[in-house]
């Protein structure tokens, strides 16, 4: 049987299809960006030369772009790296974990660009981007990539590339309800990027539900060599996550502040994971899936309160608890999604991100609330939260309460929009695999050697089958 069609008549093959997409999608950018697009003063050659004589700089280094371009480093490495490695435990599909999030991310940021800077930075008919921007496109992009993971190996690159042009717009939506409506603090993006990236995805993947994947169970686990290319990505998070929480902070304390809190959070985290995994699995081994995804959730709840005065112990707090939750969640609530819900997460993301990140909303809510000028000194409570203008007069219990709105909002577009979408990307004619086909690189790639050769030792003569671990 030509792995291109299946039995049923569904025709997997991308010849015409995917490169009508990108290069129609890519001609739109262009003219788009033609349109739109400019640089703000800070990147524009006259613009940067007023900027300096109405700011009072004293030389270029003054320029945002020297402040923000390293966190900006850490996050593209996130995105392009750490999500894409972290998603080829499956052990036949380590080319469509990485291929196909590089393709959704590289749309994905320029359509954010466009997206976000009609909602943030659009001026007298135009969008002004700076280094901040890119900042932004890769948060709204990293929602996209967690959506992935809940539907990898299950979709085509053209439901992928169709997926991400929706769920950017409705990221983008989101975000400003949040930000510039309610005006929620959320610095790590735990409501606006991980529960509704998560929940996004879930709901996605539960509508597109295949009642026969129990036929390839052998194809979702992994083997030696995979997971051992996850936890490249599992590190290359871990260790850039406190640029993640801070990188659009303000300069000074705020930024300092949401870098420590991070860090303390994910040291805690991997403790827990641990001890967790091995409290739950047979005879005490750890079990390589949490410690690939378990130990992050503490960089995903931190996230709304990054910059509060959540204090470092407080932070470690959040760390240890969201550890457990997860880990539990992956040996406990994944399999009842599934047979009861019928969710097939693939990656587990609402364990990692789903329930870290409605831990960190509401984490986010209780120390807005809770925060005064004991604590902040009455400048810094103005400052942390931002009670100027119009939000001059609003108090921290009224900023709790519009925290905790965040986290319904967020819910609420995510689970509607991915009803959405998961519907438009349910219709026959976008070449998804059939359900035997599921999870295998070969159906979209040309695949080098002998096509079972991932399942197979070839260094001796005698090549057995890899079994899972």
């Amino acid at each position: 049987l030509d792995r291109r069609t299946s039995v049923m008549g569904r025709n997997t093959d991308m010849r015409w299809r995917l490169p009508l997409v990108c290069l129609l999608w890519e001609v739109a950018m262009i003219i788009l960006f033609g349109i739109f697009v400019r640089f703000n003063p800070d990147a524009d050659v006259a613009g940067w030369q007023k900027e300096r004589h109405k700011q009072n700089f004293t030389g270029d280094m003054d320029n945002d772009f020297y402040f923000r371009y390293p966190s900006f480093q850490d996050v593209h490495v996130m995105i392009f790296v750490g999500f894409g490695f972290l998603m080829t435990f499956l052990q036949r599909y380590g080319f469509g974990a990485v291929g196909f999030n590089f393709l959704l991310a590289a749309f994905g940021i320029q359509w954010a660009i466009l997206m976000q800077g009609w909602f943030h930075t659009f001026e007298q008919g135009k969008i002004l981007i700076g280094v901040e921007s890119l900042i932004g496109a890769d948060f709204c992009v990293g929602s996209v990539c967690i959506a992935f993971g809940a539907v990898l190996g299950k979709v085509s690159p053209v439901q992928l590339l169709i997926m991400t042009l929706f769920q950017v717009t409705l990221f983008s939506v989101n975000e400003y309800i949040l930000l510039n409506l309610l005006h929620v603090k959320d610095a790590g993006g735990s409501m606006t990027i991980h529960t509704f990236g998560a929940y996004f995805g879930l709901t996605v993947t539960a509508i597109l539900y295949r009642s026969n994947l129990e036929s390839t169970k052998d194809k979702q686990g992994s083997v030696y060599h995979s997971d051992l290319f996850s936890m490249i990505g599992t590190l290359f998070l871990w260790m850039y996550w406190p640029s993640f929480n801070s990188a659009i902070s303000d300069h000074g304390d705020a930024q300092h502040r949401a870098a420590i809190n991070t860090y303390c959070s994910l040291a805690a985290c991997v403790l827990s994971t641990v001890a967790f995994s091995s409290m739950l699995e047979k005879k005490g081994k750890l079990n390589m899936v949490h410690i690939q995804n378990a130990t992050l959730a503490g960089g995903v709840a931190v996230g709304t309160a990054a910059e509060m005065m959540l204090t470092p112990y407080g932070s470690l707090i959040i760390g240890f608890v969201c550890g457990i939750v997860s880990t539990v969640g992956f040996v406990y609530l994944t399999p009842f999604l599934e047979s009861k819900l019928h969710i097939q997460d693939t990656c587990g993301v609402h364990n990692l991100h789903g329930m870290p990140g409605l831990i960190g909303g509401i984490v986010g809510a209780i120390t807005a609330a809770a925060a005064s000028e004991s604590v902040y000194g009455k400048e810094g409570l103005i400052h942390a939260f931002d009670f100027t203008g119009p939000y001059s007069s609003r108090t921290t219990s009224d900023q709790g309460g519009f925290q905790a709105a965040g986290i319904a909002v967020s819910l609420g577009i995510a689970l509607v929009g991915g009803a959405i979408v998961g519907g438009i990307l349910k219709l026959p004619f976008f070449g998804d695999p059939t359900d035997e086909n599921c999870f295998e690189d070969n159906v979209y790639w040309e695949v080098p050697g002998d096509e079972e050769s991932n399942l197979y030792c070839m260094n001796d003569s005698n090549a057995k089958p890899v079994t899972d671990h």
